[in-house]
């Protein structure tokens, strides 16, 4: 069943108005009419089943059938820093970490970056990342979609990495941290509110009293990180992880440390 993300004030006690390019979506290609079905989500609290009762030339109207659990999010928020790669692949990133569950994306500058950032396009860059996410959260029938920052000096990482619970910077010359261990000590120190979280389970987590924990992973550019880079970070708070014997790409770093913290986490059975 088709899915869209609505903006909050669309979202009233018995309708909903879909407008946009998601209307444009489900008029002009889903072909929708009045009686069709599809999930909405405000991507904060609520979620229904709705049925279309009219369809415009920009915009569709339809009445709420059913409130809808919003169950389907981690129960730990995963924030992937990744340095700007070359080509299309922080799009990539942002697509494949949202279907796996990452809860936000904060693209960063660091020493090895080759990507020169264009100040008059940056804002339409961070908006198609922004649409990336949401068509993959749709896609993956997520409950809310992940925030895409606007790209960060490497200053302002190690500043915002203060931030979270736990972060880690992934250097493949680290032969000492595991990310699993970390990952286990990490949860082990905010388990009051991970317990809060899943005692929860086949609830509406959203509404759970505890606070999800916040765990950064840091990815470098294609050339890796400097050890000048990775000493800062470490007396920033960071701990430098190691992800195995092998050499990563770095858009395959991201998915692969995403879904370790998810599996340690309980969220893909571990």
């Amino acid at each position: 069943m088709q899915r869209y993300f609505i903006a909050p004030e669309l979202f009233a006690e018995s309708t909903v108005t879909i407008a946009g390019d998601d209307a444009h979506h489900l008029i002009r290609v889903m072909r929708a009419k009045a009686g069709d079905q599809v999930i909405v989500s405000d991507g904060v609290s609520r979620e229904a089943l709705v049925t279309i009762t009219e369809t415009g030339k920009d915009q569709v109207t339809a009445d709420i059938v059913e409130r809808l659990k919003l169950d389907r999010e981690p129960a730990v928020e995963v924030w992937i820093a990744q340095s700007l790669p070359k080509g299309d692949k922080m799009e990539l990133v942002i697509q494949k970490g949202t279907e796996i569950g990452a809860a936000r994306f904060i693209p960063f500058v660091s020493e090895r970056t080759v990507v020169q950032l264009d100040a008059k396009k940056e804002g339409k860059r961070v908006e198609r990342w922004q649409k990336i996410a949401k068509e993959a959260a749709e896609q993956a029938h997520r409950n809310r979609v992940p925030a895409v920052d606007a790209p960060l000096s490497w200053k302002q990482l190690l500043q915002c990495a203060a931030d979270a619970d736990a972060a880690w910077i992934c250097y493949e010359k680290q032969n000492g941290l595991q990310l699993k261990q970390e990952i286990q000590a990490a949860l082990s120190v905010v388990s009051d509110e991970s317990a809060s979280i899943h005692s929860g389970a086949g609830a509406d987590r959203s509404q759970s009293g505890g606070r999800q924990p916040r765990l950064m992973l840091i990815v470098g550019p294609e050339g890796g990180f400097s050890e000048q880079e990775v000493a800062a970070a470490e007396a920033a708070g960071c701990r430098s992880v190691s992800l195995g014997r092998r050499i990563l790409r770095t858009e395959t770093a991201a998915m692969v440390g995403l879904t370790c913290i998810l599996y340690e986490s309980g969220e893909m059975g571990g």
